[in-house]
């Protein structure tokens, strides 16, 4: 029975009771009266609980190209900016949890499913998986974690007003790539040769080319280009750059990379090649040092805009964000196991170093 039938009844429960009353009725107690009182509330409260709607828990998708324990950092990362804005996993908010392993071939079929079950929000991993999203929803929103070009990739008109459907975070510093060298420089005087190994596919890849040229012919450095598309192609590049003499490896941006992280940190030291890489994780897992922008940084910033657009904003009027936060780490482990002596004023300069 919904609330204007229950009106309608307690309306005509109330005239019969007029009608039948006589002066026998008007003397009975006024405990009587107010006890029909509060069954006429109740019942205005029950049809009030019945009609009311449950309150709608936000549901978000995360996809990411890695895996969970790859990506973890950064998951945790996510999640604690998420905290810092009150949403709690499982309480007020639901996530969709979706990763590709390194299989990017997976990320369309993982992007479709999240549209079909229609969350609110998609969050960007990294921009491959932009490019899928973007591909499979013009609706849903869209939260890059980060990305090197979000302009030239297509993705938005520019980075004070996006327009579409996509917003975040953006990593574009291809003039780094110039300051990773000038640190292998420091630590490796007599550098001649370096071997570069990079994601020919990955955004930005050409204007990092570019900026890398720029300073290994500053240098007078001679450069070893090696793509790396696929996992398989790891060892046989550091093969390469062994074979080229090589005096040391600049690694670029790479899905392939930050997924065996590990892998390559071992085959540096194996084959006793500095190695300079574009994220912390790298240094964490056993590489020589890292310069570039804070990832978890972003990843914990990125809850912003999922904030943001579950209280109502449009995307499209979002401002993209620079990176705030870069990081300089050294392994002075790794440096001992591959016979290297990290300069003083180098080290001074370090945010960290593991010991």
């Amino acid at each position: 029975m919904n609330r204007r039938t229950w009106v309608r009844w307690l309306d005509s429960f109330s005239d019969n009771r007029r009608a039948k009353s006589g002066p026998a009725d008007q003397k009975r107690p006024r405990g009587r009266k107010w006890a029909g009182l509060s069954v006429i509330a109740f019942a205005l409260a029950l049809c009030g609980a019945v009609g009311a709607q449950p309150t709608k828990i936000p549901r978000i998708g995360y996809v990411s190209s890695t895996s969970p324990s790859a990506g973890s950092s950064r998951i945790e990362a996510f999640r604690q900016g998420l905290r810092e804005l009150g949403y709690i996993e499982g309480k007020n908010l639901v996530i969709e949890w979706r990763f590709a392993e390194g299989k990017l071939d997976r990320l369309p079929a993982l992007a479709a499913e999240l549209v079909r079950l229609k969350v609110d929000i998609i969050v960007s991993a990294s921009p491959p998986v932009t490019r899928v999203a973007k591909d499979a929803t013009v609706t849903i929103p869209i939260v890059m974690a980060h990305d090197p070009d979000p302009v030239g990739n297509g993705f938005v008109a520019s980075l004070a007003r996006p327009g579409g459907n996509i917003t975040g975070l953006a990593s574009l510093t291809p003039e780094l790539s110039g300051k990773r060298l000038e640190l292998l420089k420091e630590i490796i005087p007599r550098l001649a040769r370096v071997a570069v190994l990079g994601y020919s596919t990955e955004p930005g890849y050409a204007q990092v080319l570019r900026e890398i040229e720029l300073a290994a012919g500053a240098f007078k450095m001679q450069l070893q280009y090696l793509d790396v598309l696929d996992p398989k192609d790891i060892e046989t590049s550091f093969r390469a750059a062994t074979k080229g003499r090589a005096d040391a490896i600049l690694m670029m941006n790479s899905p392939v990379f930050i997924a065996h992280r590990k892998q390559v940190a071992d085959l540096a030291v194996k084959n006793r090649l500095p190695a300079i890489y574009y994220s912390t994780e790298f240094v964490e897992d056993g590489g020589l040092m890292s310069y570039g922008v804070s990832f978890t940084d972003l990843y914990r910033r990125a809850p912003t805009y999922v904030d943001k657009i579950l209280k109502g904003r449009n995307p499209a009027d979002l401002p993209v964000e620079q990176p705030k936060k870069f990081e300089f780490i050294i392994n002075l482990k790794t440096a001992k196991q591959i016979g290297l002596t990290i300069p003083p004023n180098v080290l001074a300069r370090a945010d960290r170093v593991i010991r």
